[in-house]
């Protein structure tokens, strides 16, 4: 059976969207593939980095890749999932091709204020809130 494929997109893909791509890659690599893009590409967040190193993935190598280049090259998605807060959702584009379109709000990893532990322990809680997430859709989807 051909893995369906899934883009994850949020403003930046420094943090939601990266830390989707790899759980959804680690608990269904056999069925799903995965990958994010942001509107905005930035760099990576640190303090996702860091959470996700703290249960054993790394994604510190991992590229930022803007959303319009994955509609420019023409590559199909079986969904499209976006991970942002719901003040940008409705600034993701429409992409070609039939997609399911889906909207998981997290809030942003790089709005957090307080000291670098506080911020540092938000970002676990936006990590462990995504992976619950995933694994409630993998569920719905088997």
């Amino acid at each position: 059976m051909e893995k369906q494929k899934v883009l994850f997109v949020c403003v930046h893909n420094s943090a939601r969207s990266q830390m989707a791509e790899a759980f959804l890659n680690l608990l269904a690599g056999d069925r799903f593939e995965a990958e994010s893009a942001g509107l905005e590409p930035g760099s990576l967040n640190p303090l996702a980095v860091e959470v996700m190193k703290e249960i054993g993935i790394d994604i510190s190598q991992n590229k930022v890749k803007g959303v319009f280049d994955f509609i420019k090259s023409g590559k199909l998605f079986s969904y499209v999932i976006t991970v942002c807060d719901e003040t940008a959702r409705d600034s993701c584009p429409v992409f070609p091709g039939y997609a399911k379109r889906l909207h998981w709000s997290f809030q942003d990893p790089s709005g957090l204020e307080g000291t670098y532990e506080e911020r540092l322990e938000k970002t676990r809680q936006i990590r462990d809130e995504i992976k619950t997430r995933i694994e409630e859709w993998l569920k719905e989807t088997s």
